[in-house]
């Protein structure tokens, strides 16, 4: 061969690399991570890819992510939302509650919708129905609402004498208002005892929430699921030990943070289960064919440590019913 017909032939080789590259790059799926939580504040990461990584899908070589965190300002949701289906991902995970599958919703009809959420999704009109979701959307229902009578009972077990009970709820978290608020009121007055709900949506109003706990003398006090709470959790425990007042937390990382007891689902299964259902997605299965998952393992856990420092003390009966004891 020719040296001019050789060199031509090794430049056209070399032009056609970067256009093969790129569409390798491009052929690898997209998925938008949106979260109402902050990233440091996200317990379940490495479960999400555990479970994305058993459908064969691995972050950085066979799936790339787009992560979007609003670290509780839900306002931020919409747009973020946006920029994801402008991007064309291929499937949206949604978490932290109903505001980011909200957003992904009015943002796309047509890109695949996968949340995960603590309310109904077909009484927050998501799906159609929990076998049959319909549409662009499914996912996973993790029932932190529906699990308020069972906290609400634990920690009455734990403080019978506390006729009052403060419940810390977040008024920007529209599932506090419309779901959580209601059902912890039903739930005490199915057990006698006087909710007394407190708003909180900064970091003040938990120091003003506690500061009425200290003058009303409310005895026990539990904490809602929102995901501005969730991040606070360190300063909520704080003063929850500062001013001796057992306090109920909706999971697991709470009581392990130095928070008295929690009581909940499991949320690194929950999330390993959504990688999963992400990864059925990109093979090409459809959302309303895929029905909402419920967890079936719920886990009390109680920090005997916390309660040492409380001042608490655990009767045998409500130590018997615990899944875990951290001493």
């Amino acid at each position: 061969m020719r040296r001019r017909a050789f060199m031509a032939l090794l430049g056209g080789a070399a032009a056609a690399w970067p256009l093969r590259a790129r569409a390798q790059q491009a052929a690898v799926p997209v998925i938008g991570f949106l979260h109402t939580r902050s990233q440091e504040a996200y317990p379940s990461y490495a479960a999400f890819l555990k479970g994305l990584g058993q459908t064969g899908f691995v972050e950085g070589q066979s799936v790339r992510i787009e992560y979007r965190w609003a670290a509780g300002q839900y306002d931020r949701l919409p747009a973020m939302a946006a920029d994801l289906a402008r991007r064309k991902v291929n499937v949206i995970v949604a978490g932290g509650g109903e505001p980011s599958p909200r957003a992904a919703k009015a943002a796309s009809s047509h890109i695949p919708i996968l949340f995960v959420i603590g309310s109904d999704p077909v009484r927050a009109g998501l799906v159609e129905s929990y076998r049959r979701p319909g549409g662009n959307i499914t996912g996973i229902n993790i029932m932190t609402d529906l699990l308020e009578a069972k906290r609400l009972g634990l920690l009455h077990d734990l403080v019978p004498e506390a006729t009052t009970v403060g419940f810390l709820w977040n008024p920007r978290f529209a599932s506090a208002a419309e779901n959580q608020v209601p059902d912890a009121q039903e739930a005490a007055r199915a057990l006698g005892l006087t909710l007394r709900p407190l708003p909180v949506s900064t970091a003040d109003d938990i120091d003003a929430a506690f500061d009425t706990i200290r003058v009303e003398r409310i005895l026990a006090v539990a904490v809602s699921a929102d995901p501005f709470l969730d991040m606070s959790r360190n300063r909520i425990i704080a003063l929850a030990a500062r001013h001796s007042v057992p306090a109920m937390y909706q999971f697991r990382e709470h009581a392990v943070a130095g928070g008295l007891m929690s009581y909940g689902i499991d949320l690194d299964e929950v999330y390993r289960q959504a990688g999963l259902y992400a990864g059925r997605i990109l093979k090409g299965e459809k959302p309303a064919d895929l029905p909402v998952l419920q967890p079936t393992k719920f886990q009390f856990v109680i920090n005997l440590r916390a309660a040492k420092a409380l001042g608490v003390k655990i009767s045998d009966n409500v130590l018997s019913l615990a899944d875990e004891v951290i001493e």
